[in-house]
């Protein structure tokens, strides 16, 4: 008899699970995903060869059902996301999914054109417009602009870079007016913002990143093969493995380099989520280092966000604070061998 009652105890809970993976929440879950070696999706004609690698992280990301809720309020590093924070609320999975493509094509473009330049290798491109790659915290285009917004007027006054639209913008103080037009979802808006100084810089500013959308062309040629990950996060990554490729250097002395962060064209490492998922999936695959964004020693930065992770799992991995580039590159090169 108690035989019985446990088999139809049993059969009744696998029931319930099954019938819980088919109900969905409106949440998403985000958990630890990988770290991948970057060589093999990087390709530059010619390429030196290193002895060791530098490797992207990522974070899982996906609709939440009953059964994945629960598991992740038990986990401490899978995080319950409501789905405003992660998707626009006119926006469908599909947009949502090209969307985050598109900031990947972004920041692919973004680390080409930072590795060849330092490795003093000309550039040609043709612009094709300047698209919304960060949308900094407490600054004035909060809640008015999103990530994969194209801003295409300052004050009714067209321009062709990120880098004019910084010009345009730098001229004015704070408190002052500024005027962006910008293209969502084929629809031209605008929006009137009153600026404030940039922490990072001391400067009046909006507070956007802004990367160029145009189609570069190198010699050696370079090809990133990134298959479905979306987002602008492995930017900074991708610049390093390039750079690597093109140097005849080794730039990785032998050792396994992760890390995360968004890339600027002028080199400037950005925030992203989900770092401590991104920590625990590094220190899973056995890296040495990780590349955390320092934010100018922000006080909620995403490097002391590592170093606390790095911390309770009690990882032998090195967390590095990195605000540029040229960081990055100057730490690795004064490593010894491994």
């Amino acid at each position: 008899m108690k035989n019985r009652f446990l088999v139809r105890s049993f059969f009744v809970v696998a029931i319930l699970v099954l019938l819980s993976s088919f109900f969905y929440l409106p949440y998403y879950v985000s958990k630890p995903g990988m770290a991948k070696e970057l060589e093999p999706i990087i390709e530059v004609d010619n390429a030196s060869q290193s002895e060791g690698t530098f490797m992207l992280t990522t974070v899982r990301m996906g609709k939440a059902n009953i059964y994945a809720y629960l598991t992740a309020k038990l986990s401490k590093y899978q995080k319950i996301h409501p789905v405003e924070e992660i998707r626009r609320e006119d926006e469908t999975d599909k947009e949502y999914n090209l969307r985050q493509l598109h900031l990947m094509d972004s920041s692919k473009s973004a680390a080409i054109e930072v590795a060849y330049q330092h490795a003093n290798i000309p550039i040609h491109y043709e612009y094709k417009g300047v698209y919304v790659l960060q949308v900094m915290e407490g600054m004035p285009a909060e809640g008015a602009i999103e990530l994969g917004d194209r801003i295409i007027e300052v004050d009714g006054q067209k321009f062709d870079s990120s880098t004019e639209f910084i010009d345009i913008i730098s001229k004015k103080k704070k408190g002052e007016k500024a005027v962006l037009t910008y293209e969502r979802d084929k629809d031209i808006k605008e929006v009137e913002l009153t600026l404030k100084v940039l922490p990072q810089t001391g400067k009046a500013g909006v507070g956007i990143t802004l990367v160029d959308d145009k189609e570069i062309e190198v010699e050696p040629k370079v090809e990133i093969d990134s298959s479905e990950i979306g987002g602008p996060s492995a930017g900074f990554m991708f610049s390093l493995e390039i750079y690597d490729q093109l140097i005849e250097e080794d730039l990785t002395k032998g050792y396994r380099i992760a890390g995360t962060g968004t890339i600027a064209p002028e080199g400037t490492v950005g925030r992203i989520g989900g770092v401590e998922q991104k920590v625990v999936a590094a220190d899973k695959a056995g890296a040495d280092i990780f590349f955390a964004p320092n934010e100018a020693g922000n006080k909620d930065s995403n490097y002391l966000a590592a170093i606390a992770t790095a911390k309770d799992i009690k990882t032998n991995m090195k967390i590095i604070p990195i605000d540029t580039f040229d960081e990055a590159v100057d730490y690795l090169l004064s490593l010894d061998n491994k």
